[in-house]
């Protein structure tokens, strides 16, 4: 079918189907002498007269009742796949990819999230844990997960929780056998847990401040993770001072199984921020999860 046949066969089933040029008019909203021009024309091109007309009323002729039904059901299912597909759009549905460190996923994400996902059983959230600097982009993630002084500029940023730290920890028995650290200066001496960045594969240095000195201090120790919950769980068991967020380790603080050291040096930095391209086109179902996320405080 020639691409300049489908409007003039859209015409011709209003027409065949009101049974009147003036009622078709007005339902396409065009004139009824541009409506005739029109189906005249699409007789021209297939050689065939589709129409009676008379004075009174307008018939489909055997050629043209045979064009009704059978294009007509097709334009309809057309039809109906295109509400589908409009209904499918403002349904918040698809998957949305996020890399995030596990504290970020566990503390953060997980706990707003679960409260509106079962409301959208469409959206699907695939979580990557990863403590390295990831182009979104280039991994085809929708979003990211940092503290909010390392996002890039050039990225969109949504703060998502309040303000976070990192403390130092010890479990009571370790603490008992090695004097607690007064200052940063202290921690080469002691056993510490280390965290293994993928970036380079390089070990994090733990980062202190007070009174304005930034300090950035190398440790040693016999244990080094790459993930920060296995950190804990081992400064929980004796086996050194751990570096690990504040909120991570606070039900253990709680619980007397650990107990913070160095508080006055560990400084609060701006809260987890999600962030991804400015040029990205939001769909419903990623609106529904930076709403979710987006802290309120």
């Amino acid at each position: 079918m020639l691409r300049e046949n489908v409007n003039d066969l859209l015409a011709f089933l209003v027409v065949a189907r009101e049974r009147s040029f003036t009622k078709a008019a007005a339902k396409l909203g065009i004139s009824q002498s541009g409506l005739s021009h029109t189906i005249r024309g699409l007789e021209e091109r297939l050689g065939l007269r589709l129409l009676t007309r008379t004075t009174r009323s307008v018939a489909p002729t055997p050629e043209g009742e045979r064009l009704l039904t059978t294009i007509g059901p097709r334009f309809e299912e057309i039809e109906g796949e295109l509400i589908a597909l409009t209904d499918l759009r403002e349904k918040p549905a698809g998957t949305i990819r996020i890399t995030a460190e596990d504290f970020a996923i566990d503390h953060v994400l997980w706990p707003k999230l679960r409260k509106v996902l079962h409301n959208y059983p469409d959206i699907k959230v695939e979580f990557v844990i990863d403590y390295g600097l990831t182009d979104i982009v280039a991994e085809r993630f929708d979003a990211g997960v940092r503290l909010g002084e390392i996002v890039s500029q050039a990225m969109i940023a949504v703060r998502i929780s309040p303000e976070q730290r990192m403390i130092v920890i010890g479990s009571p028995d370790y603490l008992e056998r090695n004097p607690a650290p007064v200052t940063p200066q202290e921690l080469p001496r002691h056993n510490c847990i280390n965290l293994r960045l993928p970036t380079r594969g390089g070990l994090y240095a733990w980062e202190f401040e007070k009174d304005g000195e930034e300090l950035r201090v190398r440790v040693d120790g016999q244990l080094t993770c790459n993930g920060i919950t296995q950190i804990l769980t081992m400064a929980v068991d004796g086996y050194g001072l751990g570096f690990v967020p504040e909120g991570l380790a606070k039900p253990e603080i709680d619980a007397g199984r650990v107990v913070q050291v160095l508080g006055d040096w560990c400084p609060y930095y701006p809260g987890y921020h999600l962030y991804y391209p400015s040029r990205r086109q939001s769909s419903a179902a990623f609106n529904v999860v930076v709403d979710a996320l987006r802290d309120r405080g």
